[in-house]
């Protein structure tokens, strides 16, 4: 696993619950270089005294290193963790209740403890979750995200709707269409 530690005095953020961890914040990444190339590894963050800070997902190219998942040593961060999280931000916001040409939003990244997440429904057709992929923490958990999305909302067809300059800040290539279910009849991006 891999394990970064802040620089001594770097650590302020990360105490006051800010769940970015900017490169210039990091002292070293410890760990095997096919660990640190890998987009959305979970790591161990710890303080210049190895203290443990949290558990966030690492981005090996962008200015935003590390994402927070959790700041509780004792949360894994795996499928159980995602479900939680998405069954709680869901329950603020639903049932689903968008009208056409005017989403809704059912997460919102970092509020819902799920940065650089953020999904919409649109209510066309029968239905469309158009989500973004904006970390490379969350594009490592696409597949289980996508499933807990279509199990706890009962909505069928799930697009991605990339935001490329975000996409290509972090590394990763741009890619927007079905995750699930069907095509939408319109460009997602363009309906609002």
């Amino acid at each position: 696993m891999l394990i970064i530690t802040i620089k001594q005095g770097k650590e302020k953020s990360l105490l006051e619950k800010d769940p970015w961890i900017y490169l210039s914040a990091i002292e070293r990444v410890d760990g095997k270089f096919h660990e640190k190339m890998k987009f959305g590894a979970t790591c161990l963050v710890r303080s210049s005294k190895n203290e443990f800070l949290a558990r966030a997902g690492w981005s090996p190219q962008s200015q935003i290193r590390a994402r927070v998942w959790s700041f509780d040593e004792s949360e894994a961060v795996d499928h159980a963790m995602f479900k939680r999280r998405i069954q709680a931000a869901l329950a603020k916001r639903l049932p689903l209740q968008a009208k056409p040409g005017k989403p809704q939003r059912l997460i919102n990244a970092e509020e819902d403890q799920l940065p650089g997440l953020v999904v919409e429904y649109h209510a066309i057709q029968h239905g469309f979750l158009a989500c973004q992929f904006q970390a490379a923490g969350v594009d490592a958990w696409k597949v289980a995200i996508v499933k807990t999305l279509i199990a706890e909302t009962g909505c069928p067809n799930v697009y991605e709707h990339t935001d490329y300059l975000m996409r290509k800040a972090e590394g990763l290539s741009g890619g927007a269409g079905v995750l699930a279910g069907d095509e939408p009849p319109a460009d997602l991006s363009n309906i609002r």
